[in-house]
């Protein structure tokens, strides 16, 4: 079981004015969002010009590279396209629940993509199926297509439908809609979600990041603005905000862990955000040590903050092992500390003797912290201060990070001396929640899952 807070999905979609062939861009950038899901992968694509409203899906269980071949990639044919990287929050890991889903109706068809969580999703599903709607999985991206077909049956367009069930919807969203001739993309009015416009040459990309533009070779044009329907057909693109509004939340998590390094979202580089969130911890949560060292991967780039900030040298003491394959559930905890060690080693001339500032994104059980530190103790370091580029964990997420609850989140239950002392640190301290105005400005953030305070 992980011990990190996990994103839902990654979502791209595609508009080729000419007759290009998009799946492979498509798997070129659901690869370079593959670390926002990692369980299942899917495809779809359309040709807008004579394919008859047929939408050619397909999808798997799996890495991008393990559910796409040569093979099946030549079999995609189309100028119009969507993708989606799945991470399940709600609804299991199965291949029901892997998008993009495909639905036929009186009107013609649609696939679509999503990347959140609905929190009335349960609310809207019993009402379709009072309705007469049947459903093949259980997540609410399904329930999100159901929907949007129904809506379709009475309005003049598919974006019209879009944007009615939008209206519904309660949580954090961005969706990618495609039809046979038309790509329709939504973010959710609060901006939890990220979401972005590219440009190709003779077309458009939507995507959850700006990483995945640069992949396939897009412009970065802009971020979508929360609550804004873009819809890109053959002669245009045209925006409708009348669903934005003054309350914003965006997800500080994109900023301190979900986010690819080279991405940019809502206009902050994640790269520089992560940098000063180190700084912060440094200024704020000051000790003497010899090295500061990271978290391979998530926590190298707040530790070379740290080491800016307070001029102790940045060293890095773990060597990760790039070859070892995905760490499924383990049935036991002892095998899942084995994971960790297979997939990290210590650098020990680096470490023995030495005071080390160890620097990470967050802590949710504390399996895996107290490890490392074991590790390195056990190396020879003489002293191992933890430092927090978060605040404690304390309530769950319901805009679609896996954050859980009650007793799996280990500062629900104990203070942060308990945690030290049960981790093995020699010293334990968090980012304050005010302290985020130091990586994000004065972006307008969700704090929920640290402080309870959701965003409506």
């Amino acid at each position: 079981m992980t011990d990190k807070p996990r994103e839902e999905c990654g979502v791209f979609g595609i508009f080729d004015k000419e007759r290009i062939n998009v799946a492979r861009k498509i798997y070129y950038g659901l690869n370079a969002l593959q670390h926002r899901g990692q369980e299942s992968a899917g495809i779809a694509v359309c040709d807008t010009y004579g394919a008859k409203g047929n939408i050619n899906t397909h999808k798997g269980m799996g890495l991008v590279s393990e559910v796409f071949h040569e093979d099946v990639l030549s079999t995609l044919t189309g100028n119009i396209g969507i993708g989606h990287v799945r991470y399940s929050t709600t609804g299991a890991s199965n291949i029901q629940n892997a998008q993009p889903f495909y639905l036929k109706y009186l009107k013609g068809t649609l696939a679509l993509v999503h990347n959140g969580n609905i929190r009335n999703a349960a609310l809207i599903r019993r009402q379709l199926e009072q309705e007469g709607s049947t459903f093949q999985g259980t997540s609410d991206s399904e329930v999100i297509a159901t929907r949007i077909v129904k809506e379709r049956l009475r309005t003049a367009s598919i974006e019209e439908a879009v944007m009615n069930v939008s209206r519904e919807l309660k949580g954090g969203y961005a969706i990618i809609v495609m039809s046979p001739k038309k790509l329709v993309g939504i973010r959710d009015p609060l901006g939890l979600k990220p979401m972005c416009l590219g440009k190709l040459d003779t077309g458009y990309v939507l995507a959850s990041e700006s990483a995945a533009l640069n992949a396939v070779g897009a412009e970065y044009v802009r971020d979508i603005e929360p609550g804004e329907v873009i819809t890109v057909t053959e002669y245009s693109i045209t925006s409708d905000t009348s669903l934005v509004q003054k309350t914003k939340a965006h997800c500080i998590f994109e900023y301190i862990y979900f986010a690819r390094l080279d991405s940019c979202i809502d206009g902050i580089e994640v790269y520089n955000a992560r940098i000063n969130g180190g700084r912060s911890l440094a200024r704020h949560n000051p000790v003497e040590a010899d090295i500061v060292t990271g978290v391979p991967e998530s926590g190298i780039t707040a530790a070379v903050g740290y080491s800016l900030e307070s001029g102790i040298p940045f060293r890095p003491v773990f060597h990760k092992n790039s070859y070892i394959g995905r760490t499924f559930i383990k049935p036991s905890q002892e095998e899942r500390e084995i994971a960790v060690a297979q997939k990290l080693s210590i650098l020990k001339s680096v470490v023995k003797g030495k005071r080390i500032i160890l620097i990470d994104d967050s802590i949710v059980r504390g399996t895996t912290i107290r490890k490392l530190i074991e590790m390195l103790k056990k190396a020879g370091a003489d002293e191992v201060h933890v430092r927090i580029s978060s605040p404690p964990f304390l309530y769950p997420c319901y805009y679609g990070t896996d954050i859980p609850t009650g007793n799996q989140l280990i500062a629900d239950s104990f203070s942060k001396e308990e945690i030290r002392d049960m981790t093995g640190a020699d010293s334990l301290e968090y980012m304050k929640i005010d302290d985020f105005k130091d990586m994000v400005g004065d972006l307008p953030i969700c704090r929920a899952c640290f402080n309870g305070e959701y965003p409506d």
